[in-house]
């Protein structure tokens, strides 16, 4: 087997409105048109999709609260790291810098699913 590209991860979400707000308009992801019946909304970034899907409970617990990198979480690729930082600051948005050093940072989307943003 050769896997060719990965085309997308699934985001469980509890309230797709809070949640679009979060990867819509915090993140400024690209809103892109899904054909599927169940609630949801897809995202789109050069190519690779995130999935918002609806379920009532999702559980995004932290294995290991102290160090938010080794936990699940989507990784996106940033510009500047400090604009993206003070966008977050702007909405209350928790953060955590990567515990490697790296110029990178965590963030929790509504229901507490992680997100990595990475200085390109």
């Amino acid at each position: 087997m050769k896997i060719t590209r990965c085309l997308h991860a699934a985001i469980l979400v509890s309230d797709l409105e809070r949640a679009e707000h979060f990867y819509g308009q915090i993140l400024g992801l690209e809103k892109v048109d899904r054909v599927l019946k169940f609630p949801g909304a897809w995202y789109e970034v050069d190519g690779f999709q995130i999935h918002l899907i609806t379920n009532p409970a999702p559980a995004a617990e932290l294995q290991d609260p102290e160090k938010w990198g080794r936990n699940r979480h989507v990784a996106f690729s940033v510009a500047n790291l400090d604009e993206a930082k003070e966008q977050l600051i702007k909405h209350n948005c928790p953060i955590q810098t990567s515990a490697s050093g790296r110029a990178a940072l965590f963030t929790q989307d509504p229901d507490g699913n992680l997100v990595e943003l990475s200085q390109a």
